[in-house]
C-alpha cells in the first residue's frame, strides 16, 4: 500500500512547463490567424470562409473564382484578399459563395464542401500559417450528425489521440495486449518473458 503513495506522479514543473508552451504556442497561432485578411471555420466534413469587405460592394464588383484545388477572392482590379492551393481538394458542385448584408456591412461567405470527411484542414489555402490541428476537439454536436461507422472512426481517432499525448496505448496497442494477457492466461505452462508487442 506504501509503494502507491510514494510512486511518482507528473512532475509539477514538468505539467506547468507543458501547459505554459501550449499557452504560448495558442497565442502564436491565434496572432497568426488574425493577421489574415479572412476569418474561417471548419468541421470535420467541410470549411467556411468569411471576408469582410465595405457595404458598397456589389456581386459584379467581386472576382470570386473556385475550382477543385483553388480558391481565389478579390475586388475586381485589387490584389486578392485570399488565393491559392487548398491544402486537399474540395466537391465543387457542393461549395459555394455568396455576398450577404451584415450589420455592420457586407461580407463575402465561402462554402468548401470537403472531398476527404475525415481529416482537418491546417489551413485554408497552403500559404497561409498553419494550425495544429490534433488540438481540435470537434463538438459532440457535429460528432452526433455523423453516420454511424463514421462517427466510431473519428471518436477511435480522438481516443488513440488522447491516448498518445498522455504516453497510454492507443486502441489497437491495449487490443493488443488485452488479446496477449487472455492467451497467457489460458496458456500457463508457456513462457513469455521475452515477448514482444509490436
Amino acid at each position: 500500500m506504501d509503494d502507491l503513495e510514494d510512486a511518482p506522479g507528473p512532475n509539477p514543473e514538468e505539467v506547468n512547463k507543458r501547459e505554459q508552451e501550449e499557452k504560448e504556442r495558442k497565442a502564436k497561432e491565434d496572432a497568426e490567424q488574425a493577421q489574415l485578411p479572412y476569418k474561417w471555420t471548419q468541421t470535420i466534413a467541410d470549411a467556411d470562409v468569411t471576408i469582410t469587405v465595405p457595404a458598397t460592394i456589389k456581386g459584379r464588383d467581386l472576382d470570386v473564382v473556385l475550382t477543385k484545388t483553388k480558391i481565389k477572392v478579390a475586388l475586381k482590379g485589387q490584389p486578392a484578399i485570399i488565393e491559392g492551393e487548398f491544402p486537399h481538394p474540395v466537391r465543387i458542385d457542393d461549395s459555394t459563395w455568396t455576398l450577404e448584408t451584415t450589420r455592420t456591412g457586407k461580407e463575402i461567405a465561402v462554402h468548401l464542401d470537403k472531398v476527404n470527411k475525415m481529416e482537418w484542414w491546417p489551413h485554408i489555402v497552403t500559404s497561409a500559417p498553419k494550425i495544429d490541428v490534433t488540438k481540435i476537439t470537434p463538438e459532440n454536436s457535429s460528432l452526433s450528425d455523423l453516420d454511424g461507422s463514421t462517427r466510431a472512426m473519428v471518436e477511435k481517432m480522438m481516443f488513440d489521440q488522447r491516448q498518445k499525448e498522455i504516453g497510454k496505448p492507443t486502441s489497437d496497442e491495449q487490443r493488443k495486449m488485452d488479446m496477449l494477457k487472455k492467451f497467457q492466461d489460458e496458456h500457463p505452462e508457456m513462457d513469455f518473458s521475452n515477448a514482444q508487442i509490436g
